[in-house]
């Protein structure tokens, strides 16, 4: 998908102040609406310097995704990204097919940061955010309970994080060591 009008828009709805116009934007372009979406608030008291969203919402119930104002002034495939891992959380929390297990559903999240298979249209975010993705899907696949029935169900994306969390620090070392030299 050529994202570069879609960036021009988000650039201008930033400059315009209109960070929730933008995120409903995103939504449509990259297909992550849901009906379970109630809508987009401004994430009150984020730390400066980082990106904080989050689905607030009864489990099962209609979700609002929390998001910092401006927060389309950091690297766009990353914000993409996380919005995505909250509009996955909104369909997790539907009453549809609701995850009720946190670790379940946040290794989901990760795993779908990192693979693309529900939102295929969604780009990579860079590398150093990818390595912190599949470290956290780590650690929520852990937290799901050593030898649980979840952990087994979730046994072969397991495998996939761990092969690509291994291959992608392989990269960066290597690009490293190359640009020492």
């Amino acid at each position: 998908m050529d994202s570069s009008h879609i960036l021009d828009h988000v650039k201008a709805y930033h400059e315009n102040g209109q960070t929730l116009d933008a995120a409903r934007y995103l939504i449509r372009a990259y297909q992550l609406e849901s009906e379970n979406l109630a809508g987009f608030e401004i994430q009150k008291d984020v730390p400066k310097g980082q990106i904080l969203m989050t689905a607030v919402g009864d489990i099962p119930g209609k979700q609002t995704v929390n998001i910092p104002d401006g927060v389309f002034k950091y690297n766009f495939n990353l914000v993409l990204n996380l919005l995505m891992h909250e509009m996955l959380h909104v369909r997790q929390k539907s009453p549809e097919n609701p995850v009720f297990d946190k670790n379940e559903r946040e290794f989901q999240a990760y795993y779908e940061m990192l693979f693309h298979e529900i939102f295929p249209n969604v780009p990579d975010a860079p590398v150093s955010s990818r390595i912190e993705f599949a470290e956290k899907a780590l650690v929520y696949h852990h937290r799901m309970g050593e030898g649980s029935a979840l952990q087994s169900k979730y046994a072969d994306q397991k495998e996939n994080v761990q092969k690509l969390l291994t291959d992608m620090q392989s990269m960066l070392s290597s690009k490293n060591i190359s640009s020492r030299a």
